[in-house]
């Protein structure tokens, strides 16, 4: 895929990337592909298990944002340390720079954030160390994130039996469930209506993910939206305690009790075959037997970053 050159700013906001050589090597791919590099990241200020004291990783967004030569603000990687920034990042900030923000995981917590404070929208979205970095590259997940980052449309496919046959409009939102549910009752849990909820989680038990799913119906959030979509949910140990109970009784409960149609299927999430989606875009949601379609639009691309 042609992509327009573009200046990509590398922000660690969270964790830090361990091994520079996996950086290095990401540079190097982006730079090979014609795009320039502005790496903000210091290893050598690296803070506990943060990339950089909460002072440092903020200035780090800031110079980001500020740079005129930069279109795409990508995190280095996920993990956690968003959480503690959000009183000071200035979100204003951020959407006036019209830059266009990627990333996932943990930084789930920066596109609500975005979204509650100022309406902006952003990518949930590949990181660069495990997407850009690896040894093995995943052309699937790049081919993605560039297709969506030309816009005007994103189209998502899923080939999967047993989600129920719908066809729905409204605006897609979601990301990491744990982070979602750490921001309900904060200002930065945004207010979205008639929306499509995309989630994914990484070492969650089903029963922990259950538990999740109702605070979102419990707080009333579930019942103003349209659809729940499931992302991957993968890493947990079922045990004897289980007695039966796994992901499949799990999602048979959440489809019996939740107050808007459940589906499977969608390739989000810590998987190395990942789609990119525009956090905020208009979407619309088509399911029937054979799987499902997303269509995303309305969106900012490089066109407009």
């Amino acid at each position: 895929m042609n992509i327009p050159p573009i200046g990509i700013a590398i922000v660690a906001p969270s964790g830090f990337g361990r091994d520079n050589a996996v950086i290095e090597r990401g540079i190097a791919s982006l730079i090979a592909q014609g795009h320039t590099v502005h790496n903000y990241f210091e290893a050598d200020k690296v803070f506990q298990r943060f990339g950089g004291t909460d002072e440092a990783r903020l200035a780090q967004l800031n110079a980001a944002a500020s740079d005129p030569q930069v279109q795409v603000v990508m995190a280095l990687r996920g993990q956690y340390g968003l959480t503690r920034l959000l009183p000071r990042i200035d979100f204003a900030r951020m959407a006036d720079s019209g830059k266009i923000f990627v990333g996932y995981s943990d930084f789930t917590v920066f596109h609500m954030g975005l979204m509650a404070q100022t309406g902006a929208q952003s990518y949930a979205g590949p990181m660069f160390y495990s997407d850009f970095g690896t040894a093995e590259p995943v052309a699937f997940t790049q081919h993605d994130f560039w297709h969506c980052l030309q816009g005007p449309r994103h189209v998502v496919r899923a080939c999967v039996s047993g989600n129920p046959q719908l066809e729905v409009e409204g605006t897609i939102w979601g990301g990491n469930l744990a982070m979602l549910i750490s921001l309900l009752g904060t200002e930065w849990f945004a207010r979205i209506d008639d929306g499509i909820v995309f989630v994914e989680d990484i070492n969650e038990h089903p029963y922990r993910i259950e538990r999740m799913l109702l605070q979102l119906q419990q707080s009333g959030v579930l019942a103003r939206q349209k659809a729940l979509v499931l992302g991957d949910f993968s890493g947990y140990r079922l045990s004897p305690a289980d007695n039966g109970y796994d992901f499949d009784a799990m999602l048979a409960y959440l489809r019996a009790n939740l107050p808007i149609p459940v589906l499977t299927g969608l390739q989000f999430g810590h998987t190395p075959q990942r789609v990119t989606i525009p956090f905020g875009a208009r979407a619309q949601l088509v399911s029937d037997a054979a799987g499902f379609t997303l269509a995303m639009s309305d969106y900012p691309t490089i066109a407009h970053a």
